[in-house]
């Protein structure tokens, strides 16, 4: 217990001891000069469908495109996909019991400990913020294995949406201390390195995400499913892609629906997703499509036979189905925060309202509704401005972020 209670210590005073600030990663080349190793820690890695799990699998396969070794470090409850291009190491996990499609991890100190020991990584990539990955920071700094890690979640804003509100405080405290350990924090957008910094975070970067162009693609749509969907092809077809649960705002969507009944009656809902508001949203709506879980070309698919993409979402640290839903062609309504305040230029390529304006928000989507030719107008742009955001830079700015960790490391 005192060695527990020793390291916890020696946890906090590090998080609280200022360091330099980061250097200028852009500036370094998106390559590798050497073979490294590196060991990806995450709770959260295909099959699973989520902004993470995407994020996580595309920038591992570009690193590992670039000629690094590849160790990952994930709870599998079940069987997953086989990754045989990866050294795939397991340990225990559970579902939560509030929301049992999430897995956790448990914490793994001495399983790590021996991972690393029998073959030790360049540097530790941490990417999720639960109990396994705060045992794989404190390995990682006994064994003196520099770290990254990735913030993802704005978890403190969860807490109000599960009656634990009042937790937020310490929510924000533990990953203050969290990030602090590791020698780089990477996030998705500079808003959030500026909401961060002033916070007390050391060495924030910022990496966005990108979007895959081929597969999201208009030229996907197809009549088929829309009359699946009961539409015919003057029909609107509004959609929701994301997980229907509280976090994510779901009932402003269903709330802007129906008001753009009222300008457009003839309009149907589409929800590809799933969640734990599933079953509640099914029995209040009978009257809305929904699609499940989709990924991959079936995806691509379904948004590029739908009109209109509604994103309510008020706790995204960036939103990837937004990228996604412009890359298709839709015009998104959208808070003004997050991924849409770098992306989405209002009346240009997307319409976003002021963050938390949700009256606005309903009748700006009500506008878009009863125009369809404003709505192809934008979708086109939307289309147009992203086609320049495609991965291979993402995990190229990773690689140089990596590659000065380790150098910095080698030369202490």
């Amino acid at each position: 217990m005192e060695f527990v209670q020793s390291r916890n210590r020696q946890f906090r005073q590090a998080a609280n001891r200022p360091r330099k600030n980061a250097p200028d990663y852009d500036s370094i080349a998106g390559k590798f000069t050497r073979p490294l190793y590196l060991a990806f820690v995450t709770e959260t890695w295909r099959p699973d469908i989520n902004g993470v799990a995407i994020s996580c699998g595309k920038i591992v396969d570009g690193l590992h495109g670039l000629g690094a070794k590849i160790q990952l470090i994930q709870p599998v409850l079940e069987s997953a996909d086989a990754e045989p291009q990866y050294d795939v190491r397991t340990v225990g996990g559970f579902r939560l019991p509030f929301y049992p499609d999430v897995t956790a991890g448990v914490s793994s100190k001495q399983k790590l400990a021996q991972i690393w020991s029998a073959e030790r990584p360049d540097l530790v990539v941490i990417v999720t913020e639960g109990l396994l990955g705060r045992s794989a920071l404190q390995v990682a700094k006994k064994m003196n294995i520099p770290s990254i890690t990735e913030y993802h979640t704005h978890f403190q804003l969860y807490g109000k949406h599960y009656g634990v509100g009042f937790m937020e405080p310490v929510i924000r405290r533990y990953l203050r201390r969290f990030h602090n350990n590791s020698r780089v924090t990477l996030v998705p957008t500079e808003e959030i390195r500026q909401e961060l910094n002033k916070q007390g975070y050391h060495n924030v970067v910022t990496l966005a995400r990108g979007v895959d162009t081929e597969l999201f693609d208009p030229n996907r749509r197809s009549e088929q499913l829309r009359r699946r969907w009961g539409l015919e092809p003057d029909q609107l077809a509004v959609i929701h892609v994301g997980r229907m649960a509280a976090e994510k705002n779901i009932q402003l969507a269903v709330k802007t629906f129906r008001r753009i009944q009222q300008v457009n009656p003839r309009a149907r809902f589409i929800l590809v997703g799933d969640g734990p508001l599933r079953k509640q949203l099914e029995t209040e709506n009978p009257d809305f499509v929904f699609c499940g879980m989709q990924d991959g070309e079936q995806l691509a698919v379904h948004y590029a036979s739908a009109d209109l993409f509604l994103f309510p979402s008020m706790t995204e640290t960036f939103g990837n189905v937004l990228l996604e839903a412009m890359a298709s062609a839709l015009p998104v309504v959208c808070f003004d925060y997050a991924a849409a305040k770098r992306y989405v230029h209002d009346h240009y390529n997307g319409r976003k309202v002021a963050y938390g304006y949700e009256p606005q928000f309903i009748t700006t989507a009500m506008e878009l509704a009863n125009n369809q030719a404003v709505c192809r107008s934008i979708g086109n742009y939307a289309r147009v401005s992203v086609m320049n955001h495609g991965w291979e830079s993402i995990y190229r700015k990773f690689a140089g972020v990596v590659e000065g960790v380790v150098n910095a490391e080698d030369a202490a």
